[in-house]
């Protein structure tokens, strides 16, 4: 049933004489699956649920007629022309592996393998080689199984499963290899081509230049199938793919044909057992003569059981497809290998190709060599090392055996040019992928997509170039061992991030692929390292250096993205089972840190309080920061707002968390958040909030539930720190004056405005005083009280921070004239034992002076309007009224809490006194007066800090 009418029209002009229009009737559905389309990487179709769609008409006004035909053309042709081409897991995975596999080396080195590594020693080089890749497939198997695979292949892989960190730089080595790959091949099908050319007498150039001049137009043509569609490289592999089933019989049909006089002076004489038991043991021969240097050279035939995976996004069913055809093809491809190089053993290693060599029936003369029993002397090409046949001199061993020559350079030009337009096609895929994802800058313009299969044509010139320049070095047995160590990199991480993401017991785990291991998939991961080194050492810590650089930019830049990787879960499971096994170890004074639960608000309207809570407690302790949801705020706090005040946070590089709690009132949201905020041992010891400076004029409510919140802190037996600055720590006011007070007079709360448009809100480039060098400043301590030590300890947390190092640490202390220098030097010693870096300590010795009277009236005109005036009321008067206003201060208590108020005036980074701890009875309005005085007419931040008498501080080792 239609729910939905969407008219499309597209005009189209047709030799200045037609018009078209086309009306469509679509469906609900079609925008759901546009959208998905996008989030695939391919541009959205319109006929993407062509089969949904109930009826579709073309109306065409022919102008030169003047009639209207009408005409519904076929929804197999619409397909055809608009949906993009995909693969099932025959010919997109199986058949481009074996062609990537079945490569250069199959045909050219091969042979030369077997003669210096012997048989039994190929085998275990092509079983190693297979080992590895098997153990690879399989953690491809089950990675591309446990969710939907887009394209980008075995980067695509890596990246979604350890995190960008490390899919990033394995997305660059990876598509930098198959570029090298592409070189490889080509380089391989240029030595044949060279090869022929001499043996006709054709050569251009010269034997190296001429590789260059055959590779450069092969890449050339390559790239030009490349850009004409997948639908025509596919057609091209299976053709290649055809040619190469033609050639194996072929070979394998020459080995039964009994050996010619021609083909015996080159070393073939069918199966012998003397000859099998001669090339079962190595020989090796010239520098290269070594087990690993013949592997390092053999591995990249085993590289290509990624090719079906790299071009995933073109696949029908990647989950199923891509386990299916990359376990198939490596099972068929590694038979293939062990035939072959036991078939190629028909051949002794020496032979001079003379026909003369041939020996007469009663030859009697000197000669040497397994040769001689099969009626040839080739002993004098043996001792002079001149052989130009054999196993070890001729790369055209193949061809040698096999029924009909010409068909195993027809299967040589097939599998080259074959895996070298897989990989050329490999490369720009992940390529493209990687762009995409923003992770690099300046990356983006190759990932721009073209056509009904988004090809890459940028990427595609960006690795033809590649290519290009590693074909002018023209050197196969150069360009192989590095290709081995990048792919050999790329199968380690993949394999470690099969391993990973199974030891994290992550729920989203669940591949439907069941047979792999997770410690096959480290033993993989191991071994590919180990192999790496052991091939060319030099090249894998090149490899590892340029993995670290972009392993190193991907950390700082922290792109946004989440994939849900399997970094992410062991991180959950680190801090869940540290968290759990910290719970149950008691506490220790060594191991105090104080753990701050610091009452901002949202904290991009205190960013002052924010910044010198996380200068203390930044890579120390915990640090939370509470905002309490008042009044208006009640609405729930959005998880997006939520989000972007944490991302604030982490801009800022403050280390917190961000925790909002619904309250009826501070006081209420404070005490919920000390005992519920936090979790085992990581829970706040500490409150710290900021100084209200507006309590003169705010409700006495409000200034009720200040006083109490700190009442209730010390019955909790929590410390407290209170900070006052002298410009006020909330900077709502200068938001204000960015026009953000236009929401104020539309009747809206600014906080709450702030909270839900925080992305309105780019205060984070606000510096404070606490982001600043504080240079030979001095932080006072005014240590008027034993309170544990916390008080102590936060100075000495600043001075470890880079910005405070040069200030110097200043101790006051309580003390008698005539004791002075004894208290002085009594309490150098004690902060020396407790190793606390202080520069001096200073005795006051007038504490029982009486205040000053400025500073004594400058008191009681704060807390005149809340005097309750006893002696001008009479008594029921004033008991109702003190009844009614708790917070008012009666002559008697105003008499009990005669402060003494001094300060010294120092030129300090931070100003640090203990904060007094209120009487029973105390009116708020007194004790916010009492910290008034305490703390006001300083230029510099005043921290008035309290511990719980709990020790913090301790000189001894246990």
């Amino acid at each position: 049933m239609i729910l939905k009418n969407l008219r499309l029209l597209f005009s189209l002009q047709e030799s200045k004489s037609r018009d078209i229009n086309v009306n469509m009737e679509t469906i609900p559905g079609q925008q759901s699956d546009r959208r998905a389309s996008r989030q695939d990487g391919r541009r959205p179709s319109i006929y993407s649920t062509m089969d949904a769609v109930p009826h579709l008409e073309f109306y065409c006004n022919a102008t030169a007629t003047g009639r209207l035909r009408r005409s519904r053309p076929s929804l197999e042709t619409l397909r055809k022309t608009t949906e993009p081409v995909r693969f099932g897991w025959v010919t997109g995975v199986m058949i481009r592996c074996m062609l990537n596999i079945w490569g250069v080396i199959l045909f050219l080195r091969l042979s030369w393998i077997t003669s210096q590594a012997g048989i039994l020693l190929t085998w275990v080089i092509i079983l190693m080689s297979v080992l590895v890749t098997s153990i690879s497939s399989l953690s491809v198997s089950a990675i591309a199984t446990n969710g939907r695979v887009s394209s980008g292949g075995g980067y695509f892989m890596i990246s979604r499963t350890l995190g960008p960190e490390m899919g990033g730089p394995i997305g660059m080595v990876f598509s930098f290899a198959n570029a090298l790959g592409c070189a490889l091949n080509t380089v391989g099908f240029s030595e044949s081509v060279r090869d022929l050319l001499v043996e006709y007498n054709a050569v251009m150039v010269d034997e190296i230049n001429d590789v260059r001049i055959v590779g450069t137009i092969t890449v050339t043509v390559l790239l030009l199938i490349s850009l004409a569609g997948m639908e025509w490289e596919s057609k091209t592999q299976v053709l290649f793919f055809l040619v190469l089933m033609v050639t194996f019989a072929n070979y394998f049909v020459g080995t039964f044909i009994p050996a010619t006089p021609q083909k015996q002076s080159k070393g073939f004489f069918g199966y012998r057992v003397e000859i099998f038991v001669e090339n079962l043991l190595p020989d090796w021969r010239g520098s290269e003569g070594n087990f690993f240097q013949m592997f390092a050279i053999f591995f990249p035939s085993a590289i290509g059981i990624l090719a079906g995976a790299n071009i995933s996004g073109d696949l029908k069913d990647p989950q199923t497809a891509i386990p299916k055809g990359t376990i198939m093809a490596i099972f068929s491809t590694t038979m293939s290998y062990l035939l072959i190089s036991i078939t190629a053993a028909c051949v002794l290693r020496d032979a001079s190709g003379n026909l003369n060599d041939s020996l007469p029936v009663n030859y009697s003369g000197p000669c040497e060599g397994l040769g001689c029993k099969l009626g040839w002397n080739f002993t004098k090409c043996e001792q002079s090392q001149s052989c130009s046949f054999g196993l070890s001199n001729s790369f055209q061993v193949l061809n040698l055996i096999s029924g009909f020559g010409p068909l195993i350079t027809a299967g040589l030009f097939a599998a080259s040019l074959s895996s070298a337009l897989a990989f050329l096609v490999s490369a720009p895929k992940v390529f493209q992928c990687l762009c995409r994802d923003n992770i690099y800058p300046y990356i983006g313009f190759f990932g721009k997509g073209y056509g009904k299969n988004d090809e890459p044509l940028r990427a595609y010139i960006l690795t033809y170039f590649i290519a290009l320049a590693f074909i002018l070095i023209a050197q196969l047995n150069v360009i192989a061992p590095l290709i081995s160590n990048f792919f050999l990199c790329s199968y380690a991480l993949i394999n470690f991030s099969c391993f990973h993401a199974s030891i994290t017991n992550s729920p989203g785990w669940r591949p439907s692929f069941k047979y792999y291991s997770k410690w096959t998939a480290l033993f993989g991961s191991i071994i590919s390292v180990v192999l790496m080194f052991l091939l060319t050492w030099w090249a894998a810590l090149i490899t590892f250096g340029i993995i670290l650089f972009l392993f190193g930019y991907v950390t700082y830049k922290k792109p946004e993205v989440n994939w849900g990787s399997s970094v992410q879960a062991g991180t959950y499971n680190m801090a869940l089972s540290y968290s759990v096994s910290l719970s149950s170890v008691a506490d220790h004074v060594k191991n105090f840190r104080p753990q701050c639960l610091v009452l901002t608000g949202p904290p991009n309207l205190r960013p002052a309080l924010v910044d010198f809570v996380g200068s203390f407690t930044k890579n120390v302790s915990l640090m939370i920061c509470g905002d309490i949801l008042m009044d208006d705020d009640k609405s729930v706090i959005s998880q997006r707002n939520t989000d972007k005040l944490v991302k604030w946070l982490n801009r800022r590089k403050v280390r917190s968390f961000y925790t909002p709690f619904k309250g009826d009132s501070l006081r209420e949201g404070a005490s919920h958040l000390l005992q519920a905020a936090g979790l085992g041992k990581m829970k706040p010891n500490t409150l710290v909030m900021g100084f209200k400076t507006n309590w003169q004029e705010c409700s006495p409510s409000s200034v009720e539930n200040y006083v109490n919140t700190i009442y209730d802190t010390f019955d909790s037996n929590y410390g407290v720190c209170i900070l006052r600055m002298m410009d006020g720590l909330d900077i709502t006011e200068e938001l204000q004056c960015e026009g953000v007070c236009a929401w104020n007079v539309l009747g809206f709360s600014l906080e709450r405005w702030v909270r839900e448009n925080t992305n309105h809100i780019i205060n984070d480039e606000i510096r404070t005083v606490f982001q600043n060098k504080q240079g030979k400043k001095n932080i006072d301590v005014y240590w008027i009280s034993d309170d544990g030590g916390l008080t102590l300890l936060v100075p000495y947390l600043l001075t470890r921070r880079k910005r405070w190092r040069r200030s110097k640490v200043r101790v006051f202390v309580i003390g008698q004239q005539q004791t002075k220098e004894d208290e002085r030097t009594e309490m150098m010693v004690l902060l020396r034992r407790f190793r606390l870096d202080v520069h001096d300590v200073i005795v006051i010795t007038d504490s029982e002076r009486p205040p000053f009277s400025k500073n004594l009236n400058r008191f009681e005109d704060s807390i005149a309007g809340f005097r309750l005036r006893e002696g001008q009321q009479a008594e029921g008067p004033a008991h109702q009224e003190r009844t009614e206003g708790p917070w008012k201060i009666s002559d008697k208590q105003m008499d009990a809490f005669r402060l003494k108020v001094r300060f010294g005036r120092y030129f300090v980074s931070v100003y640090v006194r203990s904060v007094p701890v209120p009487q029973g009875g105390c009116p708020s309005s007194l004790y916010m007066a009492w910290l008034d005085a305490l703390s006001c007419g300083l230029h510099c931040p005043i921290l008035l800090i309290r511990g719980n008498q709990q020790n913090v501080l301790t000189f001894y080792c246990q």
